[in-house]
């Protein structure tokens, strides 16, 4: 099947390439400035096991092409928007969208669009871009996907996704595990943004019992909407955001504290918004946003 790989940063770069290498028909959707650069240089993707660089094939809004069987939208929360407007003349009547991003919104707003096509889709792997080069940290790379309102992965799309290098599984409650994975996502920006620290040194400063609060509060939230955060779940939770000595920080307080686009509104004022409709108090929450809507001190 045709495959659309939405961007070709750390997420995009990495699951496209190990498609790529199992023999898939990629394509990439960038903006020209990076398709000029994948052009003339290919894209290099370093794992911990291999460094490699392929020649890919791009396309850009502007290029227009026939529909695709499969899209994988990767970019980050800021520039979803930006892309929305451009996937649909690739989409067609039997093209299924999985969109990797965090969070529940960009669901809502591609199955308003696209309602049955719409797949849940979740990621792990720890990855950045340097430069213009996919560099994986640690082994783990897995993909985790299900269907919607009932609706069942297309056989052809699992068959399609399911390659080495990647630990690819279908699962029933996917809305479940996006949930999971959003509600630990907001109490880490909680925790960091709010006491503007590492865990480490916030529970030194006696904050551990606001760090179990926080997780609280989202969990809450989730169980309100009907995904109650499984014993794992919190319990991983818990484990990371109250490790003495840790020097954890969550992405969202990196990408604030360095001044860069930040997916604040997208995983908590979404989580808040939510929480104010089912009615559950959230004050961690809102003085987070509170003090991020200000302005964050770096």
């Amino acid at each position: 099947m045709r495959i659309l790989v939405v961007g070709a940063g750390a997420t995009g770069g990495a699951f496209g390439t190990l498609l790529q290498e199992a023999g898939r028909d990629v394509t990439y959707l960038v903006r020209p400035r990076k398709q000029e650069v994948l052009r003339r240089d290919g894209l290099r993707f370093i794992s911990p096991t291999a460094d490699r660089t392929h020649p890919v094939k791009t396309i850009t809004a502007p290029d227009g092409s026939e529909a695709f069987d499969l899209i994988l939208v990767t970019v980050k929360a800021t520039a979803f928007e930006g892309v929305l407007g451009e996937i649909g003349a690739f989409v067609g009547p039997g093209t299924s969208i999985i969109p990797i991003l965090n969070g529940m919104a960009h669901v809502d707003r591609l199955e308003q669009l696209y309602p049955g096509q719409v797949l849940g889709g979740l990621a792990r792997i720890v990855a950045t871009l340097e430069g213009d080069v996919v560099r994986q940290q640690m082994p783990l790379t897995s993909l985790t996907v299900g269907g919607l309102n009932g609706n069942p992965v297309p056989t052809d799309v699992s068959e399609a996704l399911d390659v080495p290098g990647v630990d690819f599984s279908v699962v029933d409650d996917v809305a479940g595990a996006l949930w999971e994975k959003w509600v630990f996502i907001a109490a880490a920006g909680i925790v960091n943004c709010l006491f503007r620290a590492p865990v480490g040194r916030i529970i030194d400063a006696g904050g551990r019992s606001r760090i179990l609060e926080a997780i609280s509060e989202t969990e809450a939230v989730a169980a309100a909407a009907g995904h109650p955060v499984s014993d794992a779940g919190h319990a991983q939770a818990v484990g990371i955001l109250t490790e003495p000595g840790s020097a954890f920080t969550s992405s969202l307080y990196r990408d604030l504290s360095a001044g860069l686009p930040s997916e604040a509104e997208h995983i908590l004022g979404d989580l808040a918004g939510r929480a104010r409709s089912l009615n559950v108090p959230t004050p961690l929450l809102d003085l987070t946003l509170i003090q991020i809507r200000a302005g964050l001190p770096t």
